[in-house]
Order: C-alpha cells, then sequence, then structure tokens
C-alpha cells in the first residue's frame, strides 16, 4: 500500500480501492488509471483476420458488393454502422442488412441469405452474429458467396465452415482479450482493413463512439480493451461527429451534459435498443449511418416514441410475470421459466433483468405464439446461463448468447420439460446462498472523507460497469442531520452529518424502509460517491444502495 502512495502521490483511500481492485503494483494501477492506444493488441492475433483483410481489399479493389449482416440489438446495429462505414470510406461497394426480430428472427438464417443473393453480393460479413448458422453458410457458400463471420458469441460446437471466422472466443484463437463486444471484434477488422489500403487510421478511430455505445449497452466487462475503447469513446460521443449520434443525444436530452457508461446504458441505448425490439432495426442502422442531419432528427423522434411504447409493453409484461412468480415455491426453485402468449418476445429480455434483480436467481421468459415460443434469459453471477442452456439443449430448438443473456427457442409441448430440466439444472449448480442478493462493499472510509477532491479521483476510475464497477463505500455510525424525507418513485432522502457540512444522500427504491430511520440517529451506510447537477449548481453527494440503523 505504501508504495503505491509514494509512487502515485494519491490519496490513502485511493491507494486501498486500487489494490482491492488487483492493482498492488504502481505499473498496473497506471495502466488501469491512463487508459492508452499503446494497450491495445494488433488486430492481427485474432485468427482468420489475415484472410478477412485480404477478400475485403479484394472486393473493394474489384467493386464487388459486400453485404454486411448484423444483428437487431444496439452491439448488432453499431458493428454494422462501423463496418458499413468504415469499407464505404474505402472506396466499397457495402449493403448493411439487420433481419427484423419477429418475422425473421435471430442470427445469420433464410431472410439474410434471400437478401444477400438479391443483393448481388459476392462477400457476405456477419456483425454480432454468425458464429452457430451453419445452415445459412452452407447455403451462401454453395452460391459461391464467400463468408466471414465477425462475432463474440460464445460457440456451442464447431464454428461455421468458411472463408474466415472471427471470433476471440473461438478454439485456437490467440486473441488475449476476449471479452469484446461484436463492435470491438469489427473496430479491430476495420482499423486492420484500412492499414492494409494504405491509408488514414484516423476514421477508424472516429467510430469509437460506436464502439463505446455498444460495449456499454451489451454489458461487456469495462476491462482491458474496452476500458480503452470506453473511456476514449465517451469523450467522442459526448461531441460525435455522427449526426445520428448527435440527434440521438438531443432527443434523450443529454446534449451539453456529460457522456458517461451509466448514460449510455440506461438513456442512449434503451432507445436504440426499442428500434429493435418492436421496431424494425434497420432504421437504427440508417440512423448510424447518415451523413444528413433532417434524416437524423427524424429518425431519432421515431426512436423515442418507440422507447416509450416499449416501457408500456415492458410494465404489462412485468407484472404479469409477477403474478406468476408469487404462484412459485421459490424455496425448491432456483431456475424460473415463465411463458405467457400476452407477451411482446422484444421486452421479455428487459422484464427477465428485472426480476433476476427481485429473485436473485436465473430467470428465462418465453413468449408464446403458435407451437413455438421465443425466449429471453438473464441470469445470476454464480450461474452459467449458456452452460446451463445447453445441459437442456435437446429439449429446446435453438439456443445461442453467453454467462449472463441468452436466447431460446422452444417448442410449446416442450415447455413444462424445458422449464423442469431448466430447474434442475439450477439446483444441480447452485447453492441456497447463491441465492442471496449481497450488497458489495469495496471500501470502508470516514463519512468525513467524502469530499469532493475523492469524487474526483474516483472519476479516474471511470468507465464503470461490469468487471469495473462504480466503487461501494461503506460508512460506519455517521450521524443524520435531520429527520430523513420521503421521495417520489419510492425514495428516500436523507443529511450525513460531517465535519465539512452535512453530506446530500439519496436512497431510491428504500421508500418503505423510511421508517427504520425515525427521526435520526446513527446509521452504517453503503453507498457510491457522485456528482449532482441541479439548476447550474455541482455538489458531491451519496446515492445510498443499503443501510442498517
Amino acid at each position: 500500500m505504501s508504495a503505491l502512495v509514494e509512487a502515485l502521490h494519491l490519496p490513502v483511500a485511493v491507494c486501498r480501492l486500487l489494490h482491492a481492485r488487483g492493482f498492488a503494483e504502481p505499473a498496473a494501477a497506471m495502466r488501469f488509471l491512463r487508459p492508452r492506444f499503446d494497450q491495445l493488441h494488433d488486430p492481427g492475433l485474432m485468427r482468420g483476420l489475415d484472410a478477412a483483410v485480404e477478400r475485403l481489399a479484394q472486393a473493394i479493389e474489384r467493386g464487388d458488393v459486400i453485404f454486411v449482416h448484423g444483428d437487431y440489438d444496439v452491439d448488432g446495429m453499431a458493428s454494422t454502422a462501423i463496418l458499413t462505414r468504415s469499407i464505404r470510406a474505402l472506396g466499397g461497394h457495402v449493403v448493411p442488412f439487420v433481419p427484423r426480430r419477429i418475422e425473421d428472427g435471430y442470427d445469420l438464417s433464410a431472410a439474410g441469405v434471400r437478401a444477400a443473393i438479391a443483393a448481388g453480393a459476392r462477400v457476405v460479413v456477419t456483425a454480432d452474429c454468425g458464429t452457430t448458422a451453419h445452415d445459412a453458410v452452407r447455403t451462401l457458400s454453395a452460391a459461391g458467396i464467400d463468408v466471414i463471420i465477425s462475432d463474440h458469441h460464445l460457440p456451442s460446437g464447431p464454428v461455421p465452415d468458411c472463408l474466415a471466422v472471427l471470433n476471440p472466443r473461438q478454439p485456437d484463437c490467440g486473441y488475449p482479450d476476449k471479452d469484446l463486444a461484436a463492435a470491438g471484434v469489427v473496430f479491430k477488422l476495420a482499423l486492420a482493413l484500412t492499414r492494409r489500403m494504405g491509408v488514414s487510421e484516423g476514421p477508424v478511430f472516429a467510430l469509437l463512439d460506436l464502439v463505446a455505445l455498444a460495449t456499454v449497452a451489451d454489458v461487456a466487462p469495462l476491462r482491458g480493451e474496452n476500458r480503452v475503447f470506453v473511456r476514449y469513446g465517451l469523450r467522442l460521443l459526448a461531441e460525435s461527429a455522427n449526426p445520428g449520434l448527435r440527434a440521438l443525444v438531443q432527443a434523450a436530452g443529454l446534449a451539453g451534459k456529460p457522456i458517461t457508461a451509466g448514460r449510455v446504458g440506461f438513456i442512449l441505448a434503451p432507445r436504440l435498443n426499442a428500434v429493435g425490439r418492436i421496431g424494425d432495426a434497420m432504421r437504427g442502422v440508417e440512423l448510424l449511418t447518415t451523413s444528413s442531419e433532417a434524416d437524423a432528427g427524424r429518425i431519432a423522434r421515431e426512436l423515442e416514441e418507440l422507447n416509450r411504447q416499449r416501457q408500456d409493453l415492458d410494465r404489462g409484461a412485468l407484472a404479469q410475470a409477477r403474478t406468476q412468480l408469487d404462484a412459485l415455491d421459490l424455496d425448491a426453485t432456483y431456475g424460473i421459466v415463465l411463458a405467457d402468449e400476452r407477451w411482446h418476445p422484444g421486452v421479455i429480455g428487459i422484464v427477465a433483468s428485472r426480476l433476476v434483480e427481485e429473485v436473485a436467481r436465473p430467470v428465462v421468459l418465453v413468449a408464446l405464439a403458435g407451437a413455438e415460443g421465443r425466449g429471453s434469459g438473464r441470469s445470476i453471477p454464480a450461474f452459467d446461463l449458456h452452460g446451463g442452456l445447453t445441459a437442456c439443449h435437446d429439449v429446446l430448438l435453438r439456443y445461442g448468447g453467453h454467462r449472463a443473456a441468452a436466447g431460446v427457442t422452444v417448442a410449446r409441448d416442450r415447455l413444462g420439460e424445458f422449464a423442469a430440466r431448466f430447474n434442475a439444472v439450477a439446483r444441480e449448480r447452485l447453492r441456497s446462498e447463491d441465492l442471496v442478493s449481497e450488497v458489495r462493499v469495496d471500501l470502508e472510509v470516514s463519512i468525513d472523507d467524502v469530499t469532493p477532491e475523492l469524487e474526483g479521483y474516483l472519476r479516474h476510475f471511470e468507465p464503470f460497469g461490469v468487471g469495473n464497477p462504480s466503487p461501494a463505500l461503506l460508512a460506519r455510525r455517521v450521524r443524520l442531520a435531520g429527520p430523513p424525507r420521503a421521495l417520489s418513485h419510492d425514495g428516500v432522502k436523507m443529511r450525513l452529518d460531517r465535519a465539512a457540512g452535512a453530506l446530500d444522500a439519496v436512497a431510491w427504491g428504500a421508500g418503505h424502509r423510511i421508517s427504520e430511520l425515525g427521526d435520526g440517529g446513527a446509521v452504517d451506510v453503503v453507498f457510491r460517491v457522485e456528482r449532482d447537477e441541479w439548476q447550474g449548481e455541482s455538489r458531491v453527494q451519496a446515492k445510498v444502495t443499503d443501510f442498517r440503523v
């Protein structure tokens, strides 16, 4: 600890936090606090990249049609936009395509094959899909079309036989960073292709705003290369040269405000996701690739309306799912599968996330239609959802995803069997203590340590997200400077007594606990330090996650 304090000239509390995060050596701590481009790996380390670059360079030089097939979530739309903009900047003829969630389904499928052939494609490049699309790849190859898969999903078996598969998670890929979102993979491809064509890399690095948007939205771990991408990409996003991103920021009410990973994840990303969930995701790609301010503004307003509709669907499905939950014996149910014909398949992933927060168990929700149901699952840290679904593969028509989130297709008449099997797998792999929501604490401090200077130092730990959560601090026996006050949306406002003056604190979702606090007294409080901007004033406040009288 003393070595960190001496080398970095930082407060002891900050160095204790660095040590707790695994950065005990000054050099490692400096790399973490100061992400730089020289920390990025050579794209050529990725298996299949050289073959992909050569074929795309050849296609650009020949004028071949390059068909970019993305996915309908933010990562897929942004990855499609990155490849489209990069190839067009190099003079290539590119046709972007994203399937419609309801009509076409997930992944490179028959709809994508038909569209590629109709476009006269000579090369198909996927973005955020294709790792399991064996049938579609065989059909395209038989039609004389070269296929390049770029993806980041965990393969559930052998990868397709095609020109190249770019996926750091595939077997025998020596690429050091396995945590890239799809946008990170296509960024590496675009960078290598630009170098191969002998032109400036500047336009590719200017696309880091899209990479940051997608990486945060896809909940990729914010460590390693992702930390570099997001740190620099958020700066670009605040003043993006992309008309679509500027319009998105404006429509969301964030113009002129700092763009943090939290605001990307909870404000910007849901607006793009809404068009993929209940609309046509190609509108999202059009937003991210247009050069027209007028078109960008028009599409951004469409996304605002779709997001409001999506929120209404969320609320209805959540209420119905909670009713089904009430009928379950949670002591005997470790893995939850719920289904309903009223649910929109585009919103059930969001609802599943909410239920996981409430019951601390892996949850799969299935939207039924006809003889099949489409499901979305979310998980807890202790349970590998992809691995759990793999153990149920024989009762599923299709599945894919990763440890924390996945999608499934299941026959209606096997739904009960799937629910029983999924619960049995969860009971086998989880312990009862895994099913309890935990309050994470990074560091114990004195409430007097919470100052604007500490908040400034903690900002160097940004961006925050999976793999690098916002520091949770614990202060014991803090006196309340007056009685607590109820806020709307189930919130509680407190003022915490400290030597430098009372510290404002807000505990959202704790309104039902206000009686525990009485009219004041001493509490142990777990909180995050943040800066509150209100009516032109800026001050430090505590965002309380839990308290104990």
